[in-house]
């Protein structure tokens, strides 16, 4: 197992466990989790292979190759391909190591890397590691021009990439890169992984007026947001397939459509003596993402009436005061086609808070630095917050909902097991917030403080590369309870900080970028897994005295 460090991802921590064998009881600890070899006394070992491109298999040249004990990832040496791509490390003792490789153009990766995971090579007499192959893939750009109306080229337009991403077992489609079209509507983003991609574009036009007075309504345009192909919405955009090596050239033309006025009132008496007020905020959502769009501008057009003007016709969520309690409301799924809307007649729910108290069990302290997420039921994130060895955040603005309280730390590996409050006491990492309720809560937290180590095999034979999988029970709703690993050069692996609780350990074969988090995906794979109970008071290092049999993707 090697973890790649410069990934952090919430879902799966690289953690440890420690486990009891059902009908076994506690296996043997095993604290040194470096493989065993027999091999004699100075008796020393090669890794040696061929980097080739990963598209064509054509041996690279000049890429820097670097092997460091597995135990020890901070020592490493480094060497540079020759001519022929060939690399070789000597005079090595048996142990594991990891095997990165990196030449310009190139995305630099480890040994059979997938996602942040990848294969520790393992030296010793047993082990044949002089013919490895290093695969690197080349790296993909997207260039483009951004057009308007008259075929005339757009500067200063905003031009946003996203990814879908299938890592950690679901799919999502985030923003990825960015980039400024210059005075010939260029653009380009480069350094780009195979994949699947989406781009929009977000700019005004640069002749339009949106005054009251003396107006011709062809100035008063605005330019939607618009994706690669003429969509105007995230879920009619058309995806970008991108592969190794790729240099594709994407154009985007805008067309202008009628900018809306839309209305808002605030009571003429307000609380604020200055008459200051909170505009009301519109988003947008783009694909896993709320994005926020700025209007125009704002003026008052009558005594506690006033305009929003400049807005594209389409599909937003919007948040405002109540005129009456002040208290913010939030309005979701709002199509705004017409003009002269008016924002205070549109139905909404008062938005909650939530200020949370972490507790941990016994003399264990909070981390200096963590954070703090709250994820929706679509499993989008709707706010982090940074916590302290206070152990207090807080969360505004929260639509009414269910939430689940996730917690990311680089030192610890925790978990919301319960909440509790002066009126309720709940397990699990579950919130509900009301409309407009202001929500206190005690979350109580577990730490992973074991690990656990084995072997996977099939008929017999370890296996490297092998994807396995520690499933929680109720996987859907724990994903922050996960842990994964991928098998070594000799078929074992490691997992580490695993809270206690009932899980299954899998072993699948080709399983990579499978989106198992679908409800039932997983079931037919934990029925032939292995059960495991963490306990509370484990400690260490355990071995699985029985390997983890690989089954097929």
């Amino acid at each position: 197992m090697i973890f790649i460090p410069h990934i952090f991802r919430l879902i799966f921590f690289m953690c440890g466990l420690a486990f009891l064998h059902p009908g076994i009881g506690l296996a043997t600890q095993n604290r040194n989790p470096e493989t065993r070899t027999d091999s004699q006394p100075g008796q020393s070992f090669k890794i040696a292979g061929t980097v080739v491109n990963a598209n064509t298999g054509t041996p690279l040249a000049q890429a820097r190759i670097s092997i460091a004990r597995a135990k020890d990832p901070g020592k490493f040496t480094s060497i540079v391909t020759s001519e022929d791509g060939h690399f070789e490390f000597s005079q090595l003792a048996a142990g594991k190591y990891t095997l990165q490789g990196a030449k310009r153009g190139f995305i630099s990766a480890a040994y059979e890397q997938h996602e942040q995971f990848s294969t520790a090579i393992v030296t010793g007499p047993d082990f044949s590691t002089e013919n490895l192959l290093l695969r690197l893939t080349p790296m993909a750009i997207i260039t483009g021009h951004v057009f308007d109306e008259f075929g005339d080229p757009v500067r200063n337009a905003n031009i946003y990439l996203f990814q879908e991403r299938h890592t950690g077992g679901g799919s999502r489609i985030v923003r990825m890169a960015f980039s400024i079209s210059d005075d010939r509507g260029f653009y380009d983003i480069a350094l780009l992984r195979p994949g699947n991609y989406y781009l929009s574009v977000a700019t005004k036009p640069w002749y339009a007026v949106h005054s009251v007075t003396a107006l011709d309504p062809a100035l008063d345009v605005a330019y939607p947001v618009t994706f690669y192909d003429g969509a105007t919405e995230a879920d009619r955009a058309t995806r970008i397939e991108l592969n190794g090596g790729d240099r594709l050239q994407i154009d985007i033309h805008l067309n202008p459509v009628p900018a809306l006025h839309i209305f808002f009132r605030i009571p003429e008496n307000g609380p604020d003596p200055q008459n200051q007020f909170t505009v009301p905020t519109l988003q947008k959502s783009v694909f896993d993402s709320p994005e926020l769009v700025q209007p125009e501008g704002t003026r008052q057009v009558a005594p506690g009436l006033y305009e929003l003007f400049g807005i594209p016709p389409g599909r937003y969520t919007t948040r405002i005061k109540n005129s009456g309690s002040g208290q913010l409301e939030q309005s979701t799924d709002l199509d705004i086609t017409r003009d002269g809307q008016d924002l205070n007649d549109t139905r909404g729910e008062p938005l909650g808070s939530l200020k949370l108290s972490f507790r941990l069990p016994g003399d264990e302290t909070l981390p200096k630095q963590y954070t703090v997420g709250l994820q929706d039921s679509g499993r989008r994130f709707v706010g982090f917050r940074r916590g302290d060895s206070s152990g207090q955040v807080a969360f505004e603005d929260l639509a009414p909902g269910k939430y689940a309280i996730l917690i990311l730390s680089a030192t610890k590996q925790l978990s919301v097991v319960r909440t509790t409050s002066p009126s309720s006491d709940s397990p699990g990492h579950d919130v509900t917030i009301t409309p407009g309720t202001a929500l206190e809560l005690t979350a109580s937290l577990a730490v992973g403080i074991v690990n656990i180590e084995g072997i996977v095999k099939k008929k017999d034979r370890p296996l490297a590369g092998i994807m396995v999988a520690l499933v929680p029970k109720n996987p859907e709703a724990h994903i922050e309870l996960f842990r994964r690993d991928q098998s070594d050069f000799d078929g074992t692996f490691l997992l580490q900080g695993v809270i206690p609780g009932s899980y299954t350990i899998v072993a699948v074969e080709d399983a990579w970028g499978f989106e198992w988090l679908q409800p039932g995906a997983l079931a037919r794979y934990v029925q032939h897994g292995q059960n495991l109970i963490v306990g509370n008071l484990m400690l260490g290092t355990v071995h699985l005295p029985d390997p983890v049999e690989v089954q097929p993707h």
